[in-house]
């Protein structure tokens, strides 16, 4: 069975503040909270999902947010910065609303593309790119309109404390094309139309530190439970070591460390994040898997409290 992931499925994060993380990401950005629930692995702590109206695969960036948790570092083996897509003519548009909330701006150029560079409220590296491909979300708040709003991921840069190994697995493994290299980076592209560039810098990196404002894991997309299971086999003949398939409620997933440090995820598209709650509804109230509805009371209590709500700025 030949496989190829049609590109990023979600990118998770670590963060300190909830409330902050929430007007950063839906008040801020304008995307949709479609999802709040814990960490399935440490109750204690949120997992909050943010993407477009329906929290579509390669829309979706999560968060861990620990309070008093340790400032990460950024470096090898993680994430170096996760790029959003917007329509083509939205950077202006973002600049002024960016800078209007305080946010430091920066540009680069990378294969003749023109990014939008700065970070959240924790330090986590962003990037906003111009593209013609992915549908335009459904979902605006905070006064940004529709033709301006972020469609879903771009794409990531990844830094690697070997890039060749990582360059290879990208290519042997998940199927991504080289499409491009310059003196600094390679790029690579997957077969879907969102979360489908991956760039590479070509110098290796130190490694860098978990923590707040850095990135635990990308996850790749896989397109149903049937070819998630040939992934599994797929990634274990290649060499690497993953996990057993775990259900993380809106999809299965299965992880591996790639050569380069980097913890990789595969994630299949179903079910989704209306399993549990409306459409209408996602992300109103606090989702519980059923092992852990019995201690619901002891959960929220232990909980800072959260909401999606406009904050101030001259951004729009």
């Amino acid at each position: 069975m030949t496989l190829q992931t049609n590109g990023i499925h979600h990118i998770t994060a670590f963060a300190r503040d909830p409330q902050a993380n929430v007007d950063f990401y839906a008040s801020i950005l304008g995307l949709r909270l479609v999802k709040r629930t814990i960490n399935f692995d440490a109750p204690e702590v949120y997992h909050l999902y943010f993407g477009n109206e329906a929290g579509s695969p390669g829309t979706i960036i999560t968060f861990f947010p620990w309070p008093n948790s340790r400032k990460g570092s950024v470096g090898g083996g993680q994430v170096g910065a996760t790029v959003y897509a917007v329509p083509k003519g939205a950077l202006p548009y973002w600049e002024q609303r960016l800078t209007g909330f305080g946010i430091e701006v920066g540009r680069a150029t990378r294969f003749s593309e023109t990014y939008l560079q700065f970070t959240d409220n924790e330090g986590l590296r962003l990037e906003l790119v111009e593209r013609e491909e992915g549908a335009e979300s459904a979902w605006s708040f905070g006064g940004i309109p529709p033709e301006r709003a972020i469609k879903g991921f771009g794409g990531a840069v990844l830094f690697s404390t070997n890039p060749q190994k990582t360059m290879q697995t990208l290519e042997r493994l998940l199927g991504f094309e080289k499409i491009a290299e310059d003196a600094e980076y390679a790029r690579f592209r997957s077969s879907g139309d969102i979360g489908n560039i991956v760039d590479v810098p070509l110098a290796a990196m130190d490694r860098g530190r978990d923590g707040a404002g850095t990135v635990h894991h990308i996850a790749w997309r896989a397109q149903d439970f049937e070819q998630h299971e040939h992934w599994r086999g797929k990634v274990a003949e290649y060499g690497y070591h993953p996990t057993p398939i775990v259900d993380r409620q809106y999809f299965h997933a299965l992880y591996f460390r790639e050569s380069g440090g980097i913890l990789f995820e595969i994630a299949t598209d179903p079910p989704g994040f209306a399993r549990d709650e409306p459409f209408e509804a996602l992300g109103e109230k606090l989702m519980l898997p059923e092992w852990f509805e019995p201690h619901r009371d002891q959960i929220e209590a232990n909980l800072l409290p959260i909401r999606v709500r406009e904050v101030e700025g001259s951004g729009s």
